[in-house]
């Protein structure tokens, strides 16, 4: 029983797990952000794509 008891309060791995949590919420923070924004991230790099397709038709 005492095993069990010092199995849940033993704080070794809790550094661990809230830095996990921590990374967790800031990647389902980028994925947010990044698909509320695919709009302009696509016309941003089809803009890139035409540029340097227009630069580079003139060279041999």
């Amino acid at each position: 029983m005492n095993k069990m008891k010092d199995l849940l309060f033993e704080e070794q791995g809790q550094g661990m797990t809230e830095y996990g949590l921590v990374l967790g919420v800031i990647a389902v923070g980028v994925v947010g952000v990044l698909f509320a924004l695919r709009g302009n991230i696509l016309t941003l790099f089809n803009r890139v794509n035409a540029d340097v397709a227009n630069a580079t038709n003139g060279t041999p």
